[in-house]
């Protein structure tokens, strides 16, 4: 009788560990601002959740949207990125301190004409109206970039104090983790 007591115990905790798996590989999982480069929307060490779908099924974000990237363009994503990118796998692998993930701000997306200068960024021709940003952009760039087909270029807020595209490069769709959701826990 103890027997199979113990045996349900184990079954079920390891359907909700299979599923917990699922749910944050392929649709939902939380995420902690590392930095300031989103100051002031987000701030450092904040948890923000990511809706995963984007990721899961290739398709693009928004203009405007809070992406999770990971930041390591230089090389390909395979479904075992996805798998020990998991807070619980990385746990049980130690390997839960993974600096290779950023959140920024999808500013250009495949096509896009990029152009920074006067302090603004200008897609296509036009000055974005970009209230959320910490301060006056000290950037500028000779020349405009074109956002190549499946890749995004991203932006911290605080665009002063942000390692982006502008460092690193144009972003893989498939390097984009996902798309943040409102805190579906916050208190209403």
């Amino acid at each position: 009788m103890k027997i199979r007591e113990i045996v349900g115990w184990i079954r079920s905790i390891g359907f909700a560990v299979i599923f917990a798996l699922v749910l944050g590989i392929f649709v939902f999982q939380p995420y902690k601002v590392d930095g300031h480069s989103m100051d002031p929307t987000l701030q450092d060490q904040q948890r923000i959740y990511v809706s995963k779908l984007a990721h899961t099924f290739n398709y693009l974000p928004n203009y405007g949207d809070i992406v999770v990237i990971d930041s390591r363009v230089d090389r390909s994503r395979s479904w075992k990125d996805d798998v020990t990118g998991h807070p619980l796998v990385g746990l049980l692998l130690g390997t839960g301190d993974d600096h290779s993930m950023y959140v920024k701000r999808v500013i250009g997306k495949p096509g896009d004409v990029l152009e920074f200068k006067d302090n603004k960024v200008y897609r296509n021709g036009t000055p974005l109206d970009e209230p959320y940003i910490k301060e006056t952009m000290d950037y500028a760039a000779d020349g405009k970039v074109t956002v190549p087909a499946n890749h995004i270029f991203v932006m911290g807020d605080n665009r002063n104090h942000s390692t982006d595209s502008r460092e690193i490069g144009f972003i893989p769709v498939d390097h984009v983790m996902g798309t943040m959701i409102e805190n579906p826990f916050a208190d209403q």
